[in-house]
């Protein structure tokens, strides 16, 4: 059975079968075969192939890896847990922002903890200007879900205020070709912070500010898929939300 994700891979990335086989040093009769006949190639050859298209391993060849691979992968993909938010040193998200080169991504309901410090907005000003692309996603304050959020949090209209607060402090950025805000009406079950392959994921406790719940740290590892389900997750909410002119 051919490899119709393969084949679909090359095509998105533009790719050719012939350029895969010069980058990871195959013949490119053999990439033929992997993606005509659907043979899954060795372990090193599929870890090349994911790296160089930017995908996973698993999504690539599904059924290469056994479910304790998986399982193994993604344990190795968390580099540290934090209790609360509050406990995350500052200098953890000054590096994780700073070290971006390709994306950085926000999704939140305000994040006021971030639009207020001027130098966090001044290191996403700072990467979008060196090239990288910067997403923000925040609730749209006029949406039942972010009502809902604020009385469970027990500050009723304050969360949509915060909101349009957090717009009013990303001002200094908006106007930059590389950062994109949009908002958006989905019920948050965590906040997202990504950096290219690392992630701040600050999950969320019913009743409890987004401050005091804990916060994983990831970095994608190959054949892990817990990174990958939360940039999904991601691009799911951006897709449906709404964009803010600058």
């Amino acid at each position: 059975m051919a490899n119709e994700r393969l084949r679909a891979a090359l095509l998105e990335r533009g790719v050719s079968v012939a350029d895969l086989a010069a980058a990871i040093e195959v013949d490119p009769k053999t990439v033929e075969r992997w993606i005509t006949k659907g043979r899954a190639p060795y372990r090193k050859h599929r870890y090349a192939v994911s790296s160089h298209l930017g995908m996973e391993e698993s999504y690539l060849w599904p059924e290469a890896l056994t479910r304790e691979q998986v399982a193994s992968a993604s344990e190795s993909e968390i580099v540290s847990v934090y209790p609360h938010r509050w406990t995350v040193p500052r200098d953890i998200w000054g590096r994780l922002f700073s070290a971006a080169k390709d994306e950085i991504g926000v999704l939140v309901y305000s994040g006021m903890f971030l639009a207020e410090d001027a130098g966090m907005v001044r290191v996403l000003g700072e990467r979008a200007e060196a090239g990288v692309r910067v997403r923000i996603l925040l609730g749209n304050p006029a949406s039942p879900e972010v009502a809902r959020r604020g009385a469970d949090e027990g500050i009723d209209e304050g969360m949509a205020a915060k909101v349009k607060n957090a717009l009013v402090l990303y001002k200094p950025i908006r106007a930059l070709d590389a950062v994109q805000i949009r908002l958006h009406s989905t019920v948050l079950y965590n906040s997202i912070y990504r950096a290219d392959d690392q992630l701040l994921v600050n999950t969320h406790v019913y009743g409890a500010p987004a401050a005091n719940a804990p916060v994983l740290h990831l970095r994608r590892v190959a054949g892990g898929d817990m990174v990958t389900t939360y940039v999904e997750s991601f691009e799911r909410v951006w897709s449906q939300a709404i964009s803010v002119e600058s």
